[in-house]
């Protein structure tokens, strides 16, 4: 295969698994997971697009902010399949509900819903539904669903490469061990995202507090459950997601 080939059967591979996108028949060979994570963060921009089309149409129809911003969640949580909200309300549970390292990698595997994690999808959906609902624009919109998608899966490949899995099998064991070169360059396409969208004063705040819960996720879940899962890298997203909305709201508006 070569390297054009192999490039857009990354990218193929990243679509099929970050989004519900039916893709897996443009899929050219066996590519590994892990390598193909530098293109985590063009996931990012096919889920942006798509919640910003529904937004789009919103606005166009004369809806009420409230309304427009709702639907465009809406439309991404389709898209995504709530893959990342899974997560984030698993390690809620998890972290908040048990008491031993094993008890919590039990909990986080469990697919009932619990208190913490029922309080986290309300108050992450409440966040980004009115970070976006401040984005009154298209254009504004456009800018700041871009940047939350693609910054916050530019995290990923980062931290599978930082912090080892918690467990011997599960999805992030599967995948296989991130190289540096592979997650410099996913943080590189979520920079050049994030910098060209919000300018450079605005991308650097939103840069320093994303890296902040960065290092604060991995030496949480390193105390907790002595690694990361792939719930924890759902969290991950989300929280860098709701971090670049919340910045987006505030120097757009």
């Amino acid at each position: 295969m070569n390297q054009g080939r192999a490039l857009f059967a990354d990218i193929i591979l990243c679509l099929t698994f970050y989004t519900r996108l039916p893709l897996g028949w443009l899929a050219e060979g066996e590519r590994s997971f892990a390598d193909a994570q530098w293109a985590a963060p063009l996931a990012g921009v096919v889920v942006a697009i798509g919640g910003w089309i529904v937004f789009w149409l919103g606005f166009t129809a004369g809806a009420p902010a409230l309304v427009t911003a709702a639907l465009a969640l809406t439309a991404i949580l389709c898209i995504t399949g709530c893959l990342h909200e899974d997560g984030a309300a698993d390690v809620a549970d998890g972290f908040g509900g048990g008491a031993t390292r094993e008890r919590k990698l039990e909990i986080m595997r469990d697919s009932r819903l619990g208190t913490f994690g029922v309080a986290t999808i309300v108050v992450t959906f409440l966040i980004r539904w009115s970070a976006i609902a401040a984005l009154a624009t298209p254009d504004a919109a456009l800018a700041g669903l871009v940047a939350a998608h693609v910054a916050s899966r530019a995290l990923i490949p980062a931290f599978m490469a930082l912090v080892p899995p918690a467990r011997l099998t599960g999805l992030s064991a599967r995948a296989g061990n991130v190289d540096w070169p592979v997650a410099i360059g996913a943080l590189a396409i979520g920079a050049v995202c994030l910098f060209g969208a919000f300018g450079f004063a605005p991308a650097l705040v939103a840069t320093i507090a994303i890296a902040l819960w960065f290092f604060f996720l991995k030496r949480l879940s390193e105390r907790q459950i002595g690694g990361q899962t792939g719930d924890v890298l759902g969290a991950l997203q989300q929280g860098g997601e709701i971090i670049t909305l919340v910045a987006a709201s505030i120097f757009f508006t």
